[in-house]
């Protein structure tokens, strides 16, 4: 159920991210700025209420509703993201991957080094993600004039595929160490 609610989030994510950006009017930078805006307001209401944003303390049905709509904002925001950078900033799908993927390596190096809080870390690399996706997937499928492969979006999604396996069975998943 979780996986079917996540998928669910992210497409209803991509219909939002048009909502705001397209049929209000106010542009990819508008759309983003609203969604930041709603993002950081669910991170704080959820904060305040139950005193974590830490995903390993959502086990109540009150923090899964606050844990969900954050995810919504957050997946929307990441999609208006990276249709803004590819697109209005003009920096197209490589562009977009590069600087997202720079943003997500350095959220790594400070992972690493301890110098924020982990808790924070995770939700802005789960928010960098999604445009990232995003600008990579449109770079797999969309015409070489305008910058992508032109791969099937069949053969796009086969070799998306073929890598999370890779990368599941070559990085096999241990469990989170808990503090004592």
């Amino acid at each position: 159920m979780y996986w079917l609610t996540f998928i669910a989030t992210t497409t209803v994510c991509t219909t939002l991210a048009d909502f705001v950006d397209r049929s209000l009017g106010i542009g990819y930078a508008g759309g983003s700025s609203i969604l930041f805006g709603l993002l950081i307001a669910s991170l704080l209401i959820w904060y305040r209420v139950m005193g974590s944003i830490a995903v390993g303390t959502v086990n109540s049905p009150k923090a899964e509703i606050f844990y969900w709509i954050t995810i919504m904002f957050s997946q929307t925001l990441g999609t208006a993201l990276g249709d803004w950078t590819a697109d209005t900033a003009g920096l197209g799908y490589t562009g977009g991957a590069i600087v997202f993927g720079s943003l997500l390596a350095l959220i790594a190096v400070a992972y690493y080094k301890k110098w924020f809080s982990h808790t924070a870390l995770f939700w802005v690399a789960f928010i960098l993600t999604r445009p990232l996706g995003a600008v990579v997937g449109d770079f797999l499928d969309k015409p070489i004039a305008k910058g992508g492969l032109e791969l099937s979006r069949y053969s796009a999604s086969a070799v998306l595929m073929f890598l999370i396996a890779a990368c599941i069975l070559v990085f096999p998943q241990r469990a989170a160490k808990t503090a004592h």
